[in-house]
């Protein structure tokens, strides 16, 4: 068993982070391996539920997360953290906090993840009924120099997993 590293996978809402995310958890659960997944939206539910969705309130919202995934990761869980985090300044912090930090660009166009829409987000933002959403009307900042880039456009959901598993195993994560 490997030492605890948090896998950090940041893109748009919904270019596939937390289908990603969960395929890494069931490989890594068949294998016995300690690991938790962090949802940005399960976070901010139980732990940030009043705070909304300017500049401010998602960096502490990422703090919260950062902090959590500090708590486990020292205790040699790995940490799958899926949270759009779409500020670079906010990752690097998170990098900054994390010693053993793996940054995944869960890479989509804005287009494509705009006709997948999950949530209705998109949608809703479209039609003015939501605001800073990421993309939209509120910026999201690619990664420059993250460790893994999956691209969900031409890779498939279980590729994107495996690349990222394989990545941490060649860290000694797993």
């Amino acid at each position: 068993m490997g030492l605890g590293c948090v896998v950090w996978l940041t893109g748009l809402p919904g270019c596939g982070k937390t289908t990603i995310a969960r395929l890494i958890e069931t490989e890594l659960r068949k294998r016995r391996e300690k690991i938790e997944v962090l949802d940005g939206d399960e976070v901010r539910q139980e732990l940030s539920p009043k705070l909304g969705f300017s500049a401010e309130e998602r960096n502490l919202h990422n703090r919260r997360v950062i902090y959590l995934s500090k708590l486990l990761m020292r205790n040699g869980v790995n940490v799958v953290v899926s949270l759009i985090s779409p500020y670079r300044v906010t990752r690097a912090y998170a990098r900054s906090q994390l010693d053993r930090f793996i940054e995944v660009f869960v890479k989509a166009s804005i287009e494509e993840c705009i006709r997948r829409d999950p949530k209705g987000l998109y949608k809703r933002a479209l039609a003015g009924e939501v605001k800073q959403c990421t993309g939209i009307d509120d910026p999201y900042e690619d990664p420059l120099n993250p460790e893994v880039v999956v691209d969900t456009e031409q890779e498939t959901p279980q590729e994107c997993a495996q690349k990222i598993l394989d990545y941490m195993k060649s860290q000694g994560c797993v």
